[in-house]
């Protein structure tokens, strides 16, 4: 009998087996028989069946194969993402492993110089919805921190005024020129290497005309708006040197831009009158700033005059322009002070040295003319020092007359 709330059949109240199965099988092959029988179910133990995986459903293809495809897939495309879909917005963000390896596919947002300007990252161009579906900002401070400055590779353009230096001849045209060819327009800059400013060094290609492209900067050697790169550290052409060698060569020849002779707009002649490459302007605008400053550093540290003579100057001027008309002689002491004394306008010997303090003297010998002397009266009172030796401040006579009035 089964009860209601019984889960399971009980051994007893298992269905019989029926007499012709049993019958009919040798005792050989009950077991298996017995096993095999669809009437027959074979039970495990609670405790058998405790931390039991079955490993056989995950051996099966349908199983795990589906959820591996998901892994790798997302893994390709989060490795694709941050190779070529992920904005590089500054310098200091780009791996060294793109240098000399990959290219950079952007918009140039401002022109800086003859040979450099600033470029937004704009990864995947208009397949990843730049221009249609992302826009480019165009606001300065929207920009600021977000685009990567980048040096034209293998050219050295004229330089623009700045740091106080005057403009070298075609720098104007070499920046005009540079702003209408990239000003807006998208380029692909060919990674080399970082600059000591924080620039990326490039070689840039511009699409001219939907399918041609251009190298910016060969074409700026063509016009003769730029030469060649010519420091001695530090020069890139990207396996293209000898392509610019030819064209500025020909350039030359064809006396174009710089190499006509001519000043052009803002330009400024250099002293000796020649053709001045960029590399030889910036050299002799770096020994004009080193004998600048050797010449401040000079005047900074030439003696100037010390505060005793300054006083003692200050003292004679002033004694002269209160003395009669006889000249004035000064002579220094060792305490910086001055001894001023009244000599007759034709005397031209020089005077005494000065005298020791004299003992005081009664207002009667105080009294007698001294106006022919060479030394200084005594004071009236006892026991008053003579300004003349330092006894008093330097300038100042006392509440008596001057010296040569009675």
């Amino acid at each position: 009998m089964r009860w209601p709330w019984s889960g399971r059949q009980s051994d007893k109240d298992a269905d019989p087996l029926p007499e012709s199965s049993v019958t009919s099988h040798t005792p050989e092959s009950s077991s298996s028989s017995f096993t095999s029988h669809p009437a027959v179910k074979r039970f495990t133990s609670w405790t058998d069946s405790l931390n039991k995986t079955d490993w056989e459903h995950y051996r099966d293809p349908h199983t795990w194969v589906p959820p591996a495809l998901a892994v790798g897939a997302a893994l390709g495309i989060s490795a694709f993402y941050r190779s070529y879909l992920r904005r590089i917005p500054t310098t200091n963000h780009i791996r060294p492993n793109f240098f000399r390896k990959r290219s950079l596919l952007g918009r140039v947002t401002s022109v800086g110089d003859g040979d450099n300007f600033h470029m937004f990252h704009t990864p995947g161009g208009r397949l990843a919805g730049w221009g249609w579906l992302r826009k480019v900002p165009s606001y300065r401070k929207d920009l600021k921190g977000k685009t990567i400055p980048v040096r034209i590779a293998g050219v050295d353009a004229p330089e623009c005024a700045h740091f106080g230096r005057p403009a070298q001849p075609y720098s104007g045209e070499a920046l005009d020129f540079l702003t209408q060819y990239l000003l807006g327009r998208r380029v692909r800059a060919y990674l080399y290497r970082r600059d000591q400013y924080d620039r990326v060094v490039a070689r840039v290609i511009v699409r001219r005309f939907f399918f041609f492209k251009r190298d910016v900067g060969l074409e700026m050697v063509k016009r003769g708006l730029a030469t060649c790169y010519e420091a001695k550290t530090g020069a890139e052409f990207g396996g293209r040197e000898t392509q610019y060698r030819i064209a500025e060569a020909r350039a030359k020849s064809r006396k174009k831009g710089l190499w006509s002779g001519q000043l052009g707009r803002n330009g400024v002649a250099s002293p000796s009158g020649e053709i001045e490459s960029p590399r030889e302007f910036k050299t002799r605008m770096a020994a004009l700033d080193v004998e600048a400053g050797v010449a401040a550093t000079t005047a900074s540290l030439a003696p100037s005059s010390s505060p005793a003579a300054t006083t003692a100057t200050t003292t004679t001027k002033a004694a002269s322009s209160s003395s009669p008309s006889g000249s004035t002689v000064t002579s220094s002491t060792p305490s910086a002070t001055s001894t001023t004394s009244t000599l007759p306008a034709t005397s031209s010997t020089p005077p005494p040295p000065p005298p020791p303090s004299p003992p005081p003297s009664s207002p009667a010998k105080s009294a007698a003319p001294t106006s022919q002397t060479t030394t200084p009266p005594s004071t009236a009172a006892a026991g008053r020092s003579n300004p003349g030796l330092g006894g008093g401040r330097a300038g100042n006579w006392g509440k008596g007359p001057l010296p040569g009035k009675r």
